[in-house]
């Protein structure tokens, strides 16, 4: 009896330690991850990021969660250093952002006035060699550069009618404080404002701003249709949300988790990229519902003025490099 008794109570602690053993072989350890970015929720990059999270979520094998309107900073380069020293972020930047933060004109390219003007091509570049090369030299800055998306064709939102390019001389417009927002201006002839987005509004409103250049979804979202009433469709580059985390953080993942990552965010940057050029059309409508008049300009005029920016190579641009791009790109 007392040997059936001990039997039975050594299979009853076998079993517990199996079940205890099965139980945590089960627990998977989630994946830590924040999105964080500048734009309002409302937007189509912030909306795209929230996706992203829920879709990583829904796996079971991440934890992630989305900080935008600036809540963790203001500053997209802020955040980008964060991911750099190892914090595990996603944060959206730009290429020409990121062609100054780390000191590779060549990526300029993407958004350099004019190149590019069909967001299509942002679905095969990830697979070009030029971006592989770009995530190389970005991965030994302690960054992995994971896509691109479409964020709409930047204009000018003025004080004043913007038709000719003679138009803009003298005018103090907000733009990117880089490489590209600094060349637009000198063969523009606007003096180029490089601040944060949050002082836009204010600055037009106490006059220190004659304008800015933006995509129409944030003019939209920050109702600057309130402060400027002309609206001069240059689309003289196509914004992109350049999507970077820390190497850290990508290269600690498993290769079943990184690839789970890496596909839902390119899935979703071509998902939501369609969605924000859809959704233009209704922004535009209620531009001119608010008292905005839109000018289709003679973009040929524009880019006349911009062409001595290439001919003089202002951005450093690598020999042949856009006719190379266009090839991997498929461009005729």
């Amino acid at each position: 009896m007392k040997k059936s008794f001990h039997c039975v109570a050594a299979m009853l602690v076998c079993a517990g330690l199996l079940s205890s053993c099965a139980k945590k072989s089960s627990e998977v350890k989630k994946v830590d991850i924040t999105f964080a970015g500048t734009e309002a929720a409302t937007t189509g990059q912030s909306r795209m990021m929230q996706a992203v999270a829920d879709r990583l979520n829904a796996t079971g094998r991440f934890n992630a969660t989305v900080q935008v309107a600036g809540a963790l900073s203001g500053d997209t380069d802020a955040l980008v250093t964060q991911a750099k020293l190892g914090i595990s972020l996603v944060v959206p930047s730009d290429p020409g952002r990121l062609a100054s933060q780390f000191n590779l004109p060549d990526l300029n390219i993407l958004m350099a006035p004019y190149i590019l003007t069909d967001s299509a091509a942002l679905k095969k570049l990830p697979e070009t060699a030029l971006f592989k090369e770009w995530q190389a030299a970005l991965e030994k800055e302690g960054i992995v550069y994971i896509t691109n998306m479409y964020n709409g064709f930047r204009c000018f939102y003025t004080t004043v009618p913007v038709k000719h390019v003679s138009d803009l001389s003298g005018l103090r417009i907000r733009g990117f404080g880089n490489a590209i927002g600094n060349n637009l201006a000198k063969y523009l002839g606007f003096a180029n404002i490089g601040i944060s987005w949050g002082e836009v509004f204010p600055g037009i409103q106490s006059k220190t701003l004659d304008g800015c250049e933006v995509q129409v979804a944030t003019a939209d979202g920050s109702r600057l249709y309130e402060v400027t009433k002309n609206l001069a469709m240059t689309k003289h580059y196509m914004l992109q949300s350049a999507f970077v985390c820390s190497s850290a953080f990508y290269n600690s993942l498993s290769p079943e988790d990184r690839e789970i990552f890496t596909k839902t965010m390119r899935d979703a940057a071509v998902e939501y990229g369609a969605i924000i050029e859809s959704e233009e059309s209704s922004f535009y409508d209620n531009m001119r519902k608010n008292g905005v008049t839109i000018t289709d300009v003679d973009i040929g005029e524009f880019q006349k003025a911009i062409e001595p920016l290439y001919t003089n190579n202002d951005l450093g641009f690598s020999a042949g490099l856009k006719e190379r791009l266009f090839s991997e790109l498929g461009i005729n």
